[in-house]
């Protein structure tokens, strides 16, 4: 029995341009009339070379065959550099439908969660801590409230680390005013176990507040 087998890259013509030559494959392979060479649905193992073809390749690939299935689930996903991973999901949302009391100078503002996925907001501190390195968003939004209208000013500030950025600051100093609603948003890049807080006060004569204070944060990307 005839085989042909190449040692280095080339091409095997299965007939001449006359379509005199006659050629058999062996089973369980087969070949057409047109010589087109038909593979058994069985598997098949490429010793070496590669297939390309962007336009005739047809189903589906099992999960097990992208890196041997190794952390494909429910919650992971396909990445461009070959691996299963996980989506960045990290958020919280803190709020409640009460008023916080604040005075003249910072307070820390410490607040119940209402969502908080993976553990990331500690309402007793206050603290949203990163649970990986990255790029996270986050809001502040209240309304200032005094018991009488003398507000001389009102203000929030995201601190990182325990320590204010002047670039975190929403402040305004509104005179006579009583009710103020304020909204911030502002992005940080943290490293893991990197932590955030909100402070705010209401500067006035009367008892003052946060109203229904929201605080909210979530990783980018």
């Amino acid at each position: 029995m005839a085989e042909i087998r190449l040692k280095s890259t080339g091409t095997i013509k299965l007939f001449e341009n006359d379509n005199t030559s006659s050629v058999t494959i062996a089973s369980p392979a087969s070949l057409s009339a047109d010589k087109t060479i038909t593979l058994p649905d069985a598997d098949v193992t490429l010793v070496s070379g590669t297939m390309n073809d962007a336009t005739a390749l047809s189903g589906n690939i099992p999960v097990s065959n992208l890196n041997s299935g190794t952390s494909a689930g429910a919650t992971t996903f396909w990445r461009g550099d070959a691996t299963w991973v996980a989506p960045n999901s990290s958020y919280f949302l803190a709020g409640a439908d009460t008023e916080f009391a604040v005075g003249t100078s910072l307070t820390l503002i410490t607040i119940a969660q209402v969502l908080d996925d993976g553990g990331v907001y500690d309402p007793t501190t206050g603290k949203f801590t990163a649970p990986s390195d990255g790029r996270y968003f986050f809001n502040f939004t209240g309304t200032f409230r005094s018991t009488a209208n003398d507000q001389t000013g009102q203000g929030f500030s995201f601190y990182k680390d325990g320590s204010s950025d002047p670039y975190t600051w929403s402040s305004s100093n509104f005179t006579g005013h009583r009710n103020d609603v304020r909204s911030y948003s502002y992005i940080f890049d943290l490293s893991a176990s990197a932590y955030i807080q909100c402070y705010g006060y209401v500067a006035g004569s009367a008892t003052t507040s946060i109203e229904r204070p929201t605080f909210m944060g979530f990783k980018l990307g």
